[in-house]
């Protein structure tokens, strides 16, 4: 479980996030759950930067329609990210994704959920 985020953060790796998963269905009602979603969301837009940089021809669409969709769901539960996770994936997605609808719709959502009044990231 400790190595797990280090394993999601490259590019493609589908059966790890099928592990998480697992993990995540296990720590439901655990206290443990709200710091393994915060590690699960880092990993994944750290995966996205990875595969924005090494794929800049977009031929992983699929795979990095997944974890876009996989990383709003995550924006919904933690609503924080670390800053600098977060300035890399919009740097990196507007860079070679700027076309990406699904990109678009999924930056605009995390914009949404991140700089409402309430946030802290908002400050």
């Amino acid at each position: 479980m400790d190595h797990l985020p280090a394993a999601l953060e490259r590019a493609g790796n589908e059966e790890s996030w099928a592990v998480a998963d697992a993990i995540s269905t296990v720590l439901k009602n655990s206290e443990e759950l709200h710091s393994w979603r915060r590690l699960l969301l880092s990993a994944c837009i750290k995966g996205l930067v990875a595969m924005y940089s090494s794929s800049k021809d977009e031929s992983k669409q699929e795979v990095e329609r997944s974890m876009l969709l996989r990383l709003e769901e995550l924006l919904h539960v933690v609503e924080e990210v670390d800053p600098d996770d977060w300035c890399n994936l919009v740097k990196t997605g507007l860079k070679y994704r700027y076309r990406d609808a699904t990109f678009l719709k999924v930056l605009n959502v995390a914009i949404q959920l991140l700089y409402k009044k309430e946030s802290s990231f908002s400050q």
